[in-house]
């Protein structure tokens, strides 16, 4: 049995997948899907986050080898998550298969300020210094344009984040992490599909396509969704992966 493992990005963990997980899941059957958390995310919220990508993916390994899953794997991934699985696929390539990269901005293909927009720095900061409900609200309002959900994800967030929260110590180690990352020049080993949205708020559209540009992989831009692909259309996102990923299969 196949199986996919879900890496999500900065301050975020598995449950931040929301209905996507099921709708991948039913494009995919029978594989397996695994979502993981990074040390500082979700059930490791008191861990230290790690200050570098290398460190993220050692973490992650861990786990699937705790859980007894051997690889070979294959990897949906998003923002800092496909940062993560670039640096899988370039240090153990014979670990995965395939490789889905949603909305990542990666040195040395892009400018700092288009891999997170200039117009986003002094609330993101204020973001870090500010409680709970403000940090969410903010995160959710640059990371969706899909207003009909807003109301009901917002308050799953804040019980998330109540519960298990994300210090803002552990948000700047992973902010360091991603910033201090630099992607291999040449495409690693592995197949990759980029998927990227055309009204991205938090990260330029034009990073992905600077990427596919420079490793010549597959790519589809979906054209109204904010940079949480898999919350404003997941189906789409989870058809894409699947009809691309069939090829490994035949």
């Amino acid at each position: 049995m196949t199986t996919w493992v879900l890496l999500r990005g900065l301050m975020r963990d598995q449950r931040y997948w929301g209905d996507f997980t099921l709708q991948l899941q039913q494009t995919l059957p029978p594989a397996r899907i695994v979502a993981l958390d990074f040390a500082g995310n979700g059930a490791h919220y008191r861990l230290a986050s790690a200050v570098s990508v290398a460190d993220m993916l050692s973490f992650c390994r861990q786990q699937l080898r705790a859980q007894g899953l051997p690889p070979p794997y294959r990897v949906f991934a998003l923002s800092l998550g496909a940062m993560v699985a670039v640096e899988w696929c370039a240090r153990h390539p014979e670990e995965i298969e395939a490789g889905v990269l949603v909305n990542t901005s990666m040195r040395p293909f892009s400018r700092f300020y288009h891999r997170l927009r200039w117009q986003n720095y002094p609330a993101l900061l204020a973001a870090l210094c500010g409680g709970a409900a403000w940090r969410e609200a903010l995160i959710l309002r640059l990371t969706s344009r899909n207003r009909a959900l807003h109301d009901g994800v917002l308050a799953q967030w804040l019980q998330w984040q109540r519960g298990q929260p994300v210090s803002a110590r552990n948000a700047l180690r992973q902010l360091l992490a991603a910033a201090r990352y630099r992607a291999p020049t040449t495409a690693p080993m592995p197949p990759l599909l980029v998927l990227a949205s055309a009204r991205d708020a938090l990260v330029d559209c034009r990073c992905s396509q600077a990427l596919v540009q420079a490793w010549n992989v597959a790519y589809c831009v979906h054209p109204d969704a904010g940079h949480d692909l898999p919350l404003d259309d997941g189906s789409w996102a989870a058809q894409k992966a699947a009809a691309w990923a069939a090829q490994f299969d035949r």
